[in-house]
């Protein structure tokens, strides 16, 4: 094969994660409001003071309940901007329950955090809240592709 034929030959293209399906997704990836939690002890583990002072911060943003939450996923269908930033901002502690599972392994606990956010702002903008799903179950996966990308 010539260069040209190379350069023009089909690949297998990974074009990153696909959004799950049924089978990706299961309750037994929901979180209980316990690994929700942000303690002082569980900050220190983790934490330099950057990453303390964000985590202090994402502890006083209320978790949602599932009226709140179906009614937001229906308004950032719709398209509204403020109730993405709200979806956002409340699962911000999901991100970092998440990311805690994978220090130890190389990445710093901050930068974790950092692509875990990255999945979870994916995960806002293609949650379909017709499909039965809770937010966070979605979610969950897609903050894990993020982070073990």
């Amino acid at each position: 094969m010539n260069d040209d034929e190379e350069l023009f030959a089909p690949r297998d293209a990974d074009f990153g994660p696909q959004e799950p399906g049924l089978d990706d997704l299961s309750e037994d990836d929901e979180l209980s409001d316990e690994d929700l939690e942000i303690t002082a002890e569980n900050v220190d583990q983790f934490a330099d003071d950057s990453v303390r002072l964000y985590l202090r911060e994402i502890g006083k943003i209320p978790l949602l309940s599932n009226e709140e939450e179906t009614d937001l996923a229906y308004r950032i269908v719709k398209g509204e901007k403020k109730a993405k930033d709200k979806m956002v901002e409340a699962n911000m502690r999901l991100v970092v329950s998440i990311a805690k599972r994978y220090s130890g392994r190389g990445l710093d606990f901050l930068d974790l955090i950092q692509e875990g956010n990255t999945g979870l702002l994916r995960a806002v903008e293609k949650f379909d809240p017709d499909k039965g799903f809770k937010f966070s179950t979605y979610a969950t996966w897609w903050i894990r592709q993020a982070i073990t990308r």
